[in-house]
């Protein structure tokens, strides 16, 4: 079944492909991405003419600017079509520990460079922000280390240095609602002053907190309800309910991404790594195309600029 929808996808000639996209994005007719007006017409050149118009281009009734289905997306200003980009698409969002911008230079015939800004343009549509609602219930809070240098291992392994005592690794932080959303981010710092601040913005104050023993998770108790945590210093990783463990898989599925897919991701893109991971995991329950549908509706107004630093979890 999953080779017959990627077979869909890979078999869509350019128009299907323009179509697709501006069914998806214009289930109602063509609005103008200037104006925001909902009447426009397409532009088609006249028979013989020196200079064709390009397919998929409208003009708007009101502002007279011409556009296309790109225009204000991710795709704008992109020489790859459109094909490319929805095999592109659909490969992200079917992969579960990811797939490599080298992979997708070889599967789609385009340089290493190409593909791997089409990745992160990709990445870019799967954010989901801002943030308006609140994580309720049954919430988990941990966080772990991802990165540091493969020659610092044994200096680790001699000092005994492990997890939050290692400087040389980007401490991540994530929430979860049990059976609903998970946010994550890499962050400043894990200290007392950080990770509170964060529960304050994401946690319901009626939601019961679940986290592990370590002190910076202390003052949590002033926002919420109730906070239950384990203690793994004393190989205490399931009391009744209370528990850390599903973070600990999807932390497990990421490291194994970045390890494993990846190789090395620096800490200037990793927070778009993240993204790609949360949006899989918080559209779970659907099937791969459903998946994909849901980032490529996620590309309108989005234009990724490398100068602009994205926004963190915490700030």
């Amino acid at each position: 079944m999953a080779k017959e929808k990627l077979k869909a996808f890979g078999d869509m000639t350019e128009n299907e492909a323009r179509e697709f996209l501006e069914n998806l994005r214009w289930p109602n007719g063509p609005v103008c991405p200037h104006c925001g007006h909902d009447v426009a017409h397409k532009l088609s050149g006249k028979v013989g003419s020196k200079k064709p118009v390009r397919p998929g281009v409208y003009a708007c009734a009101q502002c007279r600017k011409q556009f296309t289905v790109t225009v204000g997306t991710i795709f704008e200003s992109s020489r790859i079509p459109l094909r490319k980009w929805l095999m592109a698409f659909y490969l992200m969002n079917a992969s579960k520990k990811g797939i490599s911008a080298h992979q997708l230079h070889r599967m789609l015939g385009i340089t290493y460079k190409t593909a791997w800004f089409m990745c992160h343009r990709i990445r870019e549509s799967m954010r989901k922000e801002p943030v308006s609602s609140l994580l309720e219930g049954v919430v988990e809070a941990d966080e772990t280390y991802i990165g540091g240098k493969e020659s610092n291992k044994h200096l680790s392994k001699r000092s005994g240095k492990r997890g939050r005592s290692t400087d040389s690794k980007t401490p991540v932080f994530a929430l979860v609602e049990r059976g609903g959303e998970l946010r994550a981010g890499k962050v400043a710092n894990v200290g007392s002053a950080t990770l509170p601040n964060i529960i304050r913005r994401h946690v319901h104050p009626d939601a019961t907190l679940m986290t592990d023993s370590f002190n910076a998770y202390a003052s949590a108790n002033e926002h919420v309800l109730f906070h239950e945590a384990v203690d793994h210093s004393r190989k205490e990783y399931v009391r009744g309910n209370v528990h850390v463990n599903t973070l600990e898989g999807w932390f497990s599925l990421l490291k194994r991404g970045i390890n494993g897919t990846f190789h090395h991701v620096s800490e200037k893109h990793l927070d778009r790594y993240i993204d790609e991971f949360v949006h899989r995991y918080n559209w779970r329950e659907m099937d791969d195309v459903q998946r994909t549908i849901k980032a490529l509706k996620g590309a309108p107004g989005k234009r990724l600029y490398y100068k602009e630093p994205k926004q963190n979890l915490d700030g």
